[in-house]
């Protein structure tokens, strides 16, 4: 019973690191699989496939390297000179990424609760402190209470878009996008969220001792991911093309359920931003940890610091840079950990 609660965490963990704010938008499903029309269901089930098999392989990996962060697991890939390096980058990309979804969050607070800018900022960072105090179980159990409200939203849309006379849009929908790229989408999409995601999955396969229980805790978190995906998918082909013009298109899609379920898709995606914001900090700061050997609550603070200072210069110009040359980096960090096989004890 108690491995099968702790796969639950871990799967419910995995989710939510990989669910951000793109994710909870409509913007990234739409991007990568709807915008392919009919296509779209068999990426999905391509990108969930790989979520499961990569997701448990990376934990399993980190358990048996006894991993204490990503830069363990990178290190044992590549080697100690380009596996330091790498993770170097990933620690400078996570905290540009992290800086925008602390601009998300205080964005979440203007547009939405009529609150000021700053007070949505130090909100989320205050938050964050307090968990991050907690170590990977507070990360664990942020995620075992958003995760369910995400998936039962998820199934709230299914549930209203069945009843639309557009329902099957999505296995009929057409697209003027070539196949190269639509098959190539769910490799780019699974690569740069499982490279991103390796910030808590490798503590947690470090911390966790049973094999079994990581198996699982991947499986039912690549289905997890797999579902929302094909669920949202699912109710933006129906609006298809005209949900192209929102800037947060499963906004609107929740609005149309009433002005209830708006509200609580609103507080999803402040959640969502949290949940991700608060796992990506924390396995940034158990890199910093293993080369400076002072208090955790002070890295703790220096990356939220960094993080609100860089958020303050809004959302595309800190990551137009690093996103391209990180998608490049995610491609090769994805393909090392696919072939690698354990050597033999």
């Amino acid at each position: 019973m108690k491995n099968a609660l702790n796969a639950l965490k871990i799967a419910f963990t995995y989710v939510g690191t990989v669910v951000g704010a793109g994710f909870a938008t409509g913007r990234e499903i739409l991007q990568f699989f709807t915008q392919y029309g009919k296509w779209g269901v068999l990426t999905i089930l391509l990108a969930t496939s790989l979520f499961i098999w990569l997701g448990a392989k990376m934990m399993l990996l980190a358990q048996s390297i006894k991993a204490a962060s990503y830069e363990d697991l990178n290190r044992h890939l590549f080697g100690d000179g380009f596996g330091r390096w790498l993770s170097f980058f990933t620690m400078i990309v996570l905290i540009g990424v992290n800086s925008v979804m602390l601009a998300g969050a205080g964005s979440v607070f203007v547009e939405y609760l009529g609150l000021n800018y700053q007070i949505g900022l130090w909100f989320t960072l205050i938050g964050t402190f307090i968990l991050l105090r907690k170590g990977i179980e507070g990360v664990m159990q942020l995620n075992t209470i958003v995760v369910p409200m995400m998936l039962i939203l998820s199934m709230a849309i299914i549930a209203s878009t069945a009843s639309s006379p557009t329902a099957m849009r999505f296995v009929t929908l057409t697209t003027d996008k070539g196949w190269f790229m639509a098959w190539a989408s769910p490799l780019l999409y699974t690569a740069f969220n499982l490279s991103m995601a390796q910030a808590v999955l490798v503590p947690i396969g470090g911390h966790t001792s049973d094999r079994r229980t990581i198996i699982w805790g991947g499986i039912l978190g690549g289905v997890g991911i797999g579902f929302m995906l094909m669920a949202a998918h699912f109710a933006l082909s129906a609006h298809m093309p005209g949900i192209n013009q929102y800037e947060v298109p499963m906004g609107s899609i929740a609005a149309q359920l009433g002005s209830a379920v708006q509200l609580i898709y609103i507080l999803l995606i402040f959640m969502e931003i949290f949940s991700t914001f608060v796992a990506d900090v924390y396995g940034v700061t158990l890199q910093l940890r293993q080369h400076f050997q002072v208090r955790p609550y002070l890295i703790f603070i220096a990356v939220l610091m960094i993080c609100y200072v860089t958020s303050q210069f809004g959302f595309s110009s800190l990551v137009s840079v690093l996103y391209p040359a990180f998608g490049f980096f995610s491609l090769l960090w994805i393909y090392a950990l696919a072939v690698y096989k354990r050597k033999p004890n």
